[in-house]
């Protein structure tokens, strides 16, 4: 049985239009989970929406609208902005699904059942923009000498009567497990932080509402909603079958990775591995904090700001691939990056449209014209053909698989480009075009390395441009069972088509890009 491998993203905020912060998230996770299945693992890919909490209510108090249906709307742009981008997970799951609502109310019960529970007042800094609680330390002063939270959002002082989580009890769990797992958390810097957090004292956690009711009824409280973060954790555990033990859940949890944007890693590191020790449910094997996709001029995207960019307009500016390459090549995975619409297409273009797709037009136009379609034969190997080979072969092999198993994004990209950089040398030090006539078995056998090696690194790059990767393995012929890294190396060669598969005319694969100016930052 394939080795199972569950992965999340975090569940989108619903409360605006998804933003090129969440593209980055879903297409990182997806080229991962693309990655793993490739490798022959039993992947579960899980995303969706976080619809509950206050700011859901005043947002769809601010439209004049009953909140389920700017829920039911709003998830509908995040399931739209999946599709668009090509992302290939097992469910989108809803926080208003019933299921959840199941699953969370059992999780509390067992968190109860554990004496984790209590009923008192809270009074206190609580964050709508958030959604999370501040203890005084942790404020800063904004302008005016306005309280402001460590994410530099506004703070109101909320009262009510609350239940609570002893989350002060599991202080030195929390850190006796960050300390037999160091992985639990990366970056490093991510986990640092939370190290620093957890050994300054944690208090007890407040964990429903009472001054609004759009959440997760708590269980015999009547009037109680579960505090958003509550359930929305819960997720990870709802879409493979909890409360159930057996099934999904029994194959795929714990989770293996846990993907989440940097300024959410407290209620992932802290909160969520303390509510799962107290209803005795295993943790999540790692938790990765990434970092934020910035403006131009390095500023984080705000409404405000005016620099907020569209996803799924770039998508259409661009091309999906070509955005989702940009994401994973220009932005070291874990720290922040700049977008630009120039980037993109300085980026777009030098790498897939000049150097891998031209390598594929060339290649295949010549088979095309030179060998009448039909794939050319091998006769032998020169010491150029045998290196190019051992590079392509490595690359695929070695450092790609082990850049994507240590979550190295850009650095998996690198070594891509660089075997077609050196293919493209090839090309020109080889000039297949020039060997027609003079030696016609050398033209051939140079075509044959560069198609071999072509479906090579098509195929390693599938998990990052998957739509463009499988439109060229199809031109090409490969059978999709041949579609992994360790399916094609040196040694292979479909011989048994070359009497039965033609090329057709080759398309060019990725169209030289222009900054379009409706989306010019």
């Amino acid at each position: 049985m394939a080795d199972p491998f569950y992965i999340t993203t975090a569940i989108n905020y619903p409360n605006g239009r998804p933003h090129i912060g969440h593209a980055y998230e879903a297409i990182a996770t997806d080229a991962i989970a693309r990655y793993q299945r490739m490798a022959g693992r039993d992947v579960r890919f899980q995303t969706g929406t976080d619809e509950h909490g206050l700011k859901m209510v005043q947002a769809a108090r601010d439209r004049g609208i009953e909140t389920r249906a700017l829920a039911d709307e709003m998830s509908g742009y995040f399931q739209e902005m999946a599709a668009k981008l090509n992302i290939s997970f097992d469910r989108f799951i809803r926080t208003t699904d019933p299921d959840h609502y199941a699953a969370s109310q059992a999780l509390w019960q067992a968190m109860a059942d554990a004496g984790d529970l209590y009923l008192d007042r809270y009074e206190g800094w609580y964050s709508v923009r958030d959604e999370a609680f501040y203890d005084e330390k942790e404020l800063v002063e904004g302008e005016g000498g306005v309280k402001l939270s460590p994410q530099g959002t506004p703070v109101d002082w909320t009262a009510e009567e609350t239940w609570f989580f002893r989350l002060s009890k599991y202080q030195q769990p929390l850190l006796d497990h960050y300390a037999a797992n160091p992985d639990f958390i990366r970056p490093e810097s991510r986990r640092n932080e939370v190290l620093r957090f957890v050994e300054g004292g944690l208090s007890d956690l407040s964990v429903s509402r009472t001054s609004f009711d759009w959440g997760v009824p708590v269980p015999g409280s009547p009037g109680h909603v579960m505090y958003v973060w509550v359930d929305a954790l819960t997720n990870y555990l709802t879409g493979i079958g909890y409360p159930a033990m057996d099934g999904d859940l029994a194959a795929y949890w714990p989770a293996n990775l846990h993907m989440i944007g940097k300024d959410i890693v407290r209620f992932h590191a802290v909160y969520w591995p303390a509510f799962l020790l107290s209803a005795k449910v295993a943790l999540p094997k790692a938790i990765f904090g990434h970092g934020f996709v910035l403006a131009r001029d390095g500023r984080k995207m705000s409404k405000s700001a005016g620099n907020v960019a569209d996803p799924l307009a770039l998508a259409d500016a661009f091309g999906v691939d070509a955005l989702r390459y940009f994401l994973l090549r220009d932005i070291s995975f874990g720290q922040d990056g700049s977008y630009s619409a120039e980037a993109i297409v300085l980026r777009a273009n030098a790498d897939l449209a000049n150097s891998f797709g031209n390598l594929a037009q060339r290649t295949l136009s010549q088979i095309f014209k030179n060998c009448d379609g039909r794939l050319p034969a091998i006769h032998g190997h020169s010491p150029a053909d045998t290196a190019l080979f051992a590079l392509v072969d490595k690359t695929v092999r070695e450092s790609m698989p082990h850049a994507f198993d240590d979550l190295a994004l850009s650095q998996a990209t690198e070594a891509w480009v660089q075997a077609v950089f050196a293919c493209n040398a090839y090309v020109d030090d080889q000039a297949p075009w020039a060997l027609r006539k003079t030696d016609p078995e050398r033209m051939e056998t140079v075509l044959a390395t560069l198609y071999i090696c072509i479906a090579q690194l098509a195929v390693a790059i599938a998990p990052v441009i998957p739509a463009s990767s499988t439109r060229l393995l199809d031109a090409m012929g490969v059978d999709p069972a041949l579609r992994t890294p360790t399916a094609i190396g040196t040694t292979w060669y479909p011989l048994l088509a070359q009497g039965e598969f033609r090329l057709d005319q080759p398309v060019p694969l990725f169209p030289r890009l222009d900054v379009p100016a409706e989306v010019a930052p």
